[in-house]
């Protein structure tokens, strides 16, 4: 498979997973409606970098054996899960905030930095991961690839990520939709939290299985 048809089938099967709901679209859209664009942007950043790291395991032939190899599996959901349940009680936590405009305190209460991590750990630590790169790595990738063709997928995967979840951002920062949900923005922190919550536990359940 030369390139660009290598690009165009990336490109199609990755927004698809992209766009399923699933850890990362929770916490972005969370992020995003209870802290305002900027904090959603820098967590899509965040996600969108933890992307290279599957990519980097996956380009080395790592996930296949990661994928085979149940104790490796296990391990990396143990993690997953764990880290989805500790965002899903921090989110059940969450109480009631003034009516006054949140992206003022709540932006300056997490810098960049730990915002653009928070994003990156969903990402990284997502137990579906190596499944998934297996599988699209394996469909896209030969012996005979060059090593720049493999540099080229991972860095456009990174760019769709980055491109949908900040398009999503944008689309819930909206001042309508702001308006909406900030007034219910702890509910909202409480019902992202359930689902990561929920989310975390079937990772577990899943592995213990």
């Amino acid at each position: 498979m030369d390139l660009y048809q290598g690009l165009l089938l990336i490109t199609a099967i990755h927004l698809l997973a992209a766009a399923a709901p699933g850890p990362d679209f929770v916490l972005v859209a969370q992020q995003t409606l209870c802290n305002g664009q900027r904090t959603g942007l820098l967590c899509s950043l965040g996600i969108a970098l933890g992307l290279s790291v599957h990519i980097l395991y996956s380009s080395f032939g790592l996930a296949a054996i990661i994928a085979n190899s149940s104790s490796a599996l296990w391990s990396i959901k143990i993690l997953g899960g764990g880290y989805l349940i500790m965002l899903g009680i921090r989110g059940l936590k969450a109480k009631a905030r003034s009516a006054e405009p949140l992206s003022g305190a709540i932006v300056k209460e997490r810098s960049a930095l730990k915002t653009i991590g928070l994003g990156f750990l969903c990402n990284a630590l997502n137990p579906k991961a190596p499944i998934y790169f297996v599988s699209l790595f394996t469909v896209v990738l030969s012996q005979d690839t060059p090593p720049q063709n493999i540099l080229i997928y991972g860095l456009w995967m990174m760019a769709l990520q980055l491109a949908w979840f900040s398009l999503l951002t944008i689309l819930l920062s909206r001042p309508a939709v702001t308006r909406t949900f900030q007034a219910m923005g702890h509910w909202i922190d409480r019902i992202a939290g359930g689902a990561m919550l929920l989310l975390g536990f079937k990772v577990l359940a899943t592995s213990a299985n």
